[in-house]
């Protein structure tokens, strides 16, 4: 089944190039370019992400964001913003926006925000409490233990150790740590996800130049084995 996507962007050549990349990735994709006409297309379209825009004619993002979320609307909308604009990043979140991109951007990334945004909204809710070895992750308390004692960890630690679990036993890139621990922040680089991990292996495995649960994937990145039958470099 293809998946749909509402673009509401004024900008003809934005909108333009956005359905051209979004098209070419499998997307079914609807543009509209004022804000009213973007409110009407999510009710009737019924798209599994919204791209919005913040400067429009007639209604602008924010009242947008916010008529689709009193609407009862509850689709993953990512937000596009002017480059340097915190407030308007921090107001769109707080209307109900997943999350943004600021102008000018790559298509790359932007490629990259959007299938994450659907993966998200289409996997199942994570479960509070997970298990590995000796050590338990609690999302709601954000605890870590280990053999029953409290493990200090830190908040981007947590984050990535729970970044980990959301993909089961499966590999993930540096890059996609990078996206979803730290946002695509500029100051964040491949070895600041390796030293988190060597932290996060420092306090949860027995021998952290031996991990059995936080592998690395060679040229990759890594990947979490709940239950290891052996051990692993």
């Amino acid at each position: 089944m293809t998946r749909k996507i509402l673009v509401v962007e004024d900008n003809e050549e934005l909108a333009f190039g956005l359905r051209t990349n979004l098209e070419i990735e499998g997307y079914e994709v609807e543009v509209a370019t004022d804000g009213d006409a973007g409110f009407e297309a999510a009710k009737r379209f019924a798209p599994e992400l919204i791209v919005l825009d913040l400067v429009l004619p007639k209604s602008d993002g924010f009242r947008v964001l916010r008529a689709v979320r009193e609407a009862g609307l509850r689709m993953p909308v990512l937000i596009l913003t002017a480059r340097g604009e915190e407030a308007d990043k921090v107001r769109g979140l707080k209307l109900g926006a997943d999350d943004y991109v600021t102008k000018p951007f790559g298509i790359l990334e932007f490629l990259a925000r959007v299938e994450a945004l659907i993966r998200r909204a289409a996997a199942p809710p994570p479960r509070p409490i997970d298990h590995f070895g000796d050590v338990t992750v609690n999302r709601e308390a954000r605890t870590v233990t280990r053999g029953g004692k409290i493990v200090a960890v830190t908040p981007k630690e947590l984050d990535l150790l729970i970044a980990l679990l959301d993909r089961g036993e499966r590999a993930v890139s540096r890059f996609e740590l990078m996206r979803d621990v730290w946002g695509y922040s500029d100051s964040v680089i491949t070895r600041t996800v390796d030293s988190h991990v060597a932290e996060l292996r420092r306090k949860l495995e027995d021998d952290p130049r031996t991990p059995r649960h936080i592998l690395t994937v060679q040229r990759f990145g890594y990947r979490l084995v709940l239950t290891p039958e052996t051990s692993s470099s």
